[in-house]
């Protein structure tokens, strides 16, 4: 009788030390996927920072690559402007030819004049260019004694009153220029008339005039 109750405690001996060993098991199970887990989680983390990484080189090497491509064309645009010769007459500026007429046209009679030798009227686009226009003006009054020295330009508000396009289509901008409109202009004639075409004077100040009457023009191409 003994011996059986020894052989139960055995087994129940035996029962615990199987339990506790499952129970361990267990454990370990559930530390060993909460730790494969967050290695997963770490290893996504750093795949993430790595395609980013990736990405800020690819964003700063094609950043680069644009940078080198803008300052290249911009040098091969400044050997092509050393290059470049302007026609008897014209004046070179920069990248640009300018020629003064010494008659005088309607606004689209100067700019067909301007077209048949390749140009067109004159654009002002910085304050340099208009310092240069200033003087070949002021210069062609004192060779050819012209009192007046108003010159048709590119600007014209024909397509929609009181829209002034450059010739190029582009609006007109006046900030970054040292020229204004002058006092109480552009006024379309005040109403009795269109004056749809602007010119300056020399290179001052800004009018807008009937494109019809006959004024010294500029070409710039």
């Amino acid at each position: 009788m003994e011996e059986i109750y020894a052989n139960a405690d055995d087994v129940k001996t035996l029962s615990t030390r199987s339990s506790t060993i499952q129970e361990g098991l267990r454990r370990f199970l559930r530390a060993s996927v909460l730790g494969l887990g967050l290695l997963s989680v770490f290893l996504l983390a750093g795949l993430i920072g790595l395609a980013v990484h990736h990405h800020n080189c690819v964003q700063a090497s094609d950043q680069l690559i644009n940078q080198l491509n803008a300052s290249l064309t911009e040098k091969t645009r400044e050997v092509e402007c050393l290059k470049k010769a302007c026609p008897e007459r014209w004046r070179k500026l920069n990248c640009s030819c300018y020629v003064l007429s010494t008659e005088k046209a309607s606004w689209q009679q100067s700019r067909d004049n301007c077209r048949s030798g390749g140009a067109d009227l004159v654009i002002l686009d910085s304050n340099e260019e208009l310092m240069f226009l200033d003087s070949m003006i002021r210069e062609s009054q004192t060779n050819y004694n012209m009192i007046n020295g108003d010159t048709w330009i590119g600007l014209s508000d024909t397509e929609k009153e009181g829209t002034w396009k450059w010739v190029d289509t582009t609006p007109l901008n006046l900030t970054h220029l040292d020229i204004l409109w002058n006092e109480g202009q552009p006024d379309n004639g005040g109403g009795s008339f269109e004056e749809d075409c602007a010119y300056i004077n020399p290179a001052t100040w800004l009018d807008d005039r009937s494109c019809w009457e006959n004024l010294l023009w500029i070409c710039e191409k």
